[in-house]
């Protein structure tokens, strides 16, 4: 038996533990009715775990809307991931997105990080995302940081933006203690590749002496396969194999037939 002087809300965790969800409910409740009892709040949001707990949807989302009415920094944020998740796992995805909002409206810098990245996940559009993932990389996080600057640099260079994912990359790189930075300098390697690609056909392009512009065809033609772009470096080749200006030709021709 519980000491007489133990909290409600104490004898209420005991309960769950034990496996009387039944009982657990009926004090947690009880506290969740009174609405000036100063563990409204606490009791409200315990209420909504050990109702789902016990299979009663309906009654775990009305006590988490009760716990997220009060406004706690605490418990009404606790409240709305609860409401959250519970609406994402039947899909519907405009009420997740809601309480995700709600969550971050009570200010409590603990939430920010899941919920913008379930945010970028339940995005409407690629613009959404890109403004949740920039916004979770912002939080700090080690690990939403990182995850969010590993989908936001993919997305960047899909999209042909090599340098902002860089910037993205370097900026999780600086986070204290970031998540799985091996990962995120071989995508920071990805995008300086496709830096240098860019760099490199820049020179072809501009043109200039025989020596320059055979080194710039050789070097964007070995980079390119990197890339997984065999088809275009070979064009690269048949560019500076077939130019105009036979000393360039022949300079490539030498270069594509050395032994690296």
């Amino acid at each position: 038996m519980p000491d007489v002087d133990t909290h409600p809300l104490e004898v209420a965790r005991r309960l769950a533990e034990h496996g009387d969800l039944d009982g657990a409910a009926a004090i947690l409740a009880e506290l969740a009715a009174d609405a000036d009892g100063p563990d409204r709040a606490q009791a409200a949001v315990g209420l909504a775990v050990v109702l789902q707990e016990r299979g009663d949807v309906p009654g775990a989302r009305a006590a988490a809307r009760t716990a997220l009415a009060t406004g706690h920094p605490e418990f009404a944020a606790q409240a709305a991931c609860l409401l959250a998740e519970s609406f994402e796992s039947e899909g519907r995805t405009d009420q997740a997105r809601a309480a995700w909002q709600a969550a971050l409206g009570l200010g409590n810098p603990g939430y920010a990080p899941p919920a913008h990245m379930a945010l970028a996940r339940l995005a409407a559009d690629e613009r959404e995302a890109e403004e949740a993932l920039r916004a979770a990389l912002a939080t700090g996080d080690p690990e939403i940081a990182s995850r969010a600057a590993q989908r936001l640099a993919e997305f960047l260079l899909e999209e042909g933006e090599p340098g902002e994912a860089a910037d993205v990359l370097l900026e999780a790189l600086a986070v204290p203690e970031v998540a799985d930075p091996p990962r995120l300098r071989v995508l920071l390697g990805v995008a300086h590749l496709e830096l240098a690609c860019a760099e490199f056909q820049g020179a072809v392009e501009e043109g200039g002496d025989v020596e320059t512009s055979a080194l710039a065809i050789e070097l964007l033609a070995r980079t390119l396969p990197l890339r997984g772009r065999d088809e275009d470096a070979e064009r690269v080749w048949d560019y500076g194999l077939g130019h105009a200006d036979e000393r360039l030709a022949v300079q490539v021709r030498l270069r594509r037939d050395r032994d690296l």
